[in-house]
């Protein structure tokens, strides 16, 4: 393995995690450093679990461009209600309408990071 590759897995770790229900967002500080605001309703646009993508084979690493165009709105679907860790590599979240099927995994979240120098670090890999 090499150290770019020990370098992504490394920032691909959360120090720490929080779920701001009032402000409807997520915050997530990465080992690397960089903090991740999401807000709920991407992380519900961006569900990654096979009904919300559309079949197993919707399924994929990074999450679709498409949910970073969605409105953000304020609903059931999504609030979310908690959030348990999966093991020591993803969160599962429990929306207030009763969906708690996806599990975000660190690379998931991270690569759904919503921030400007982020996007265009997705752009340039062409995601």
């Amino acid at each position: 393995m090499d150290s770019t590759h020990k370098f992504n897995m490394l920032s691909e770790k959360p120090n720490g995690i929080t779920a701001n229900r009032p402000a409807l967002e997520m915050t997530i500080t990465w080992a690397d450093g960089h903090t991740s605001l999401y807000p709920f309703s991407l992380l519900r646009a961006a569900c990654p679990c096979a009904q919300c993508r559309g079949g197993h084979e919707n399924m994929k690493a990074e999450p679709d461009a498409d949910v970073f165009h969605f409105e953000f709105i304020d609903a059931p679907a999504t609030r979310i209600s908690t959030v348990k860790p999966t093991g020591s590599y993803a969160l599962t979240i429990v929306w207030e309408d009763g969906h708690d099927y996806g599990i975000y995994n660190w690379h998931y979240l991270r690569a759904l990071c919503p921030c400007p120098e982020c996007r265009r670090g997705a752009l340039q890999n062409g995601q």
